[in-house]
């Protein structure tokens, strides 16, 4: 399996890129990881709803640049369907058991992704209702799908 994971913004804190760095190397037995940091637009904390559309649009202009035409798609996303490590697990199988072996996952930035990223997705997931920065959550993107290869294999490390 190929899974391009596709993030807004740099990963600046070393802890973060060493869980990063590692899960990387574990996931290697199991798939062909890749990781594409597109530049996050810069905006306010006061910016008024049209400011934020064209951050989002910018964004996304520089994530398309990366997805292929024929990739599964996966969303992460605040309303997106919440699964467990097992379901997670099971969806990857269930990809491959239909071919379908070469993913995108993408993480949207600090106004999350485009509606029309959103709306493409053939999956779109939720790790939880709270809010986690988008650097944070490359590694626990990262940890989640180890854990799925692990569960998928019978091999120990879920419990």
């Amino acid at each position: 399996m190929r899974i391009k994971i596709i993030g807004v913004g740099k990963i600046k804190e070393k802890y973060l890129r060493e869980g990063i760095g590692e899960y990387l190397k574990r996931l290697g037995a199991y798939a062909k990881v890749e990781i594409i940091e597109v530049e996050d637009e810069k905006n306010s904390e006061n910016s008024s709803s049209a400011e934020e559309e064209i951050v989002k649009v910018k964004e996304k202009e520089r994530i398309l640049k990366h997805i292929k035409q024929d990739t599964y798609l996966i969303a992460l996303d605040l309303k997106g369907k919440a699964l467990s490590s097992e379901e997670l697990s099971r969806s990857l199988d269930n990809l491959a058991l239909q071919g379908k072996s070469d993913l995108s996952i993408l993480i949207g930035g600090s106004l999350g992704l485009h509606q029309s990223l959103l709306d493409a997705a053939q999956l779109r997931v939720s790790f939880s209702k709270m809010t986690f920065p988008h650097q944070l959550m490359r590694l626990i993107l990262l940890e989640q799908l180890y854990r799925a290869f692990k569960i998928s294999r019978g091999e120990p490390y879920h419990k």
